[in-house]
C-alpha cells in the first residue's frame, strides 16, 4: 500500500463508508473463469485496509479462492444510496487466535463444533483498489437536479464518485 497522507485519508473514508454494512456480495473466480458472488458478512474492517470473513474452509469459495486470490466485495446501502466495489487479494487461514478474536456464538448455526469445528476458517481480503458512488441527498433531491439538468442542458451530478489505488 502506498503510504502517502493522501492514501491514507482516501482508505480511511472508504473504511468509514463501508465498516456499518454488514453483508458484502464476495466474488470469486470458479476454475471455468466463470464469476461467482455470494453474500458474506464482513467480521472485522481494519484501518490497514484488511476485510476478514468467516467461511467454511473446505467450501467452493475457499477452493476458488486457492486458485485465484482475487476477489471483488461490493457493498450497498441503498437507504443512503451508496455503493462501494472493493477490489482485492484474498488468502484463507485457521489461525486459531484471530478465529477466537472475531467469533460471534451466532455463527455456530454455520459451524455446530464452534471456534474448534474442523472447517471453520476465515478469508483475509487486502484491498488494493476501490470506487465508491455516495449520493447523500434524498430521492426528491435526485429528482429535482435531473429536472433542473434537463431544462438547463447541465450535466446532473448526484453526488460524489471516487476511484480508490492502494
Amino acid at each position: 500500500m502506498n503510504n502517502d497522507q493522501n492514501t491514507k485519508e482516501n482508505l480511511q473514508k472508504l473504511i468509514d463508508k463501508i465498516k456499518d454494512i454488514d453483508i458484502a456480495m464476495m466474488t470469486t473466480l470458479e476454475d471455468d473463469g466463470c464469476l461467482r458472488s455470494r453474500p458474506m458478512r464482513t467480521s472485522q474492517v481494519k484501518d490497514d485496509g484488511v476485510l476478514w470473513f468467516f467461511t467454511g474452509y473446505e467450501s467452493g469459495k475457499s477452493h476458488e479462492i486457492a486458485n485465484d486470490s482475487h476477489v471483488n466485495l461490493s457493498y450497498a446501502k441503498p437507504g443512503d444510496n451508496l455503493y462501494v466495489s472493493v477490489s482485492g487479494r484474498a488468502s484463507l487461514t485457521k489461525d486459531q487466535a484471530k478465529i477466537d478474536e472475531l467469533w460471534n456464538p451466532a455463527l455456530k448455526a454455520w459451524f455446530p463444533g464452534g471456534k474448534e469445528d474442523p472447517n471453520v476458517g476465515l478469508i483475509k481480503v487486502i484491498i488494493e483498489k476501490a470506487e465508491y458512488w455516495d449520493s447523500p441527498n434524498s430521492a426528491v433531491v435526485h429528482l429535482i437536479g435531473m429536472a433542473k439538468a434537463a431544462v438547463t442542458g447541465e450535466s446532473y451530478k448526484p453526488g460524489e464518485n471516487k476511484k480508490i489505488n492502494l
